[in-house]
């Protein structure tokens, strides 16, 4: 058997990978082989996981703790396992999944079940990627409905803004000046002021 190695993977939203990393410890993995990324929500970019990628050789072995530590979607978690096991030729444990590790049934047979519970899961993974972001949908417009706020609070304006904004559409005073007087930023002002002036924001 070649080197056996560990990918971690955590979004920003999780920011705790202990539980991947406990996982890695107990199969005695060493440190220098695990590697661990921590994503944005925004992209996908995984430079440990290239890093890795470039060091693997035939018959090396990786562990991961869940099939979607490979990948965003059904798809790409798909190729990845492709990538893995057809061009680098090397081998992979799932550890949440025992049926997909592929050091067991090499022969048709053994390749057939795993290509199959692959997809299985893989689907299963995004489907429930897209049911956890539906319902917190579903979570935030039913606690809008309530009134429930979300976002940073509005700045409460000051009892002379209605005056002085009037002031500045007359062209009395400066922006400036204007926003001095009510103790608020130029920016802020002119988004406030354009609401009291044309009755909705952003004109």
């Amino acid at each position: 058997m070649g080197t056996v190695y560990g990918y971690v993977r955590v979004s920003t939203r999780e920011q705790n990978e202990d539980r991947q990393l406990l996982a890695m410890k107990e199969r005695q993995i060493p440190k220098k082989n695990i590697y661990v990324d921590k994503q944005s929500g925004k992209d996908f970019d995984r430079p440990m996981y290239q890093r890795m990628m470039k060091k693997l050789k035939e018959d090396d072995l990786i562990y991961i703790k869940s099939i979607d530590r490979l990948g965003r979607n059904y798809e790409e978690i798909l190729e990845q396992w492709r990538i893995l096991t057809k061009e680098k030729k090397v081998d992979i444990v799932v550890l949440d999944m025992v049926l997909l590790d592929t050091r067991r049934g090499k022969d048709l047979m053994g390749t057939f079940l795993s290509d199959i519970v692959l997809q299985v899961l893989s689907f299963v993974a995004e489907n429930e990627r897209k049911n956890i972001r539906e319902r917190q949908k579903e979570g935030i417009e039913a606690a809008k409905q309530r009134g429930v706020q979300f976002g940073r609070p509005q700045k409460i304006m000051p009892d002379n803004f209605t005056t002085i904004c009037t002031m500045w559409i007359n062209k009395e005073i400066s922006g400036e000046e204007a926003a001095k007087k009510c103790n608020l930023t130029r920016a802020t002002f002119y988004r406030k002021a354009n609401i009291q002036k044309y009755g909705r924001a952003g004109i």
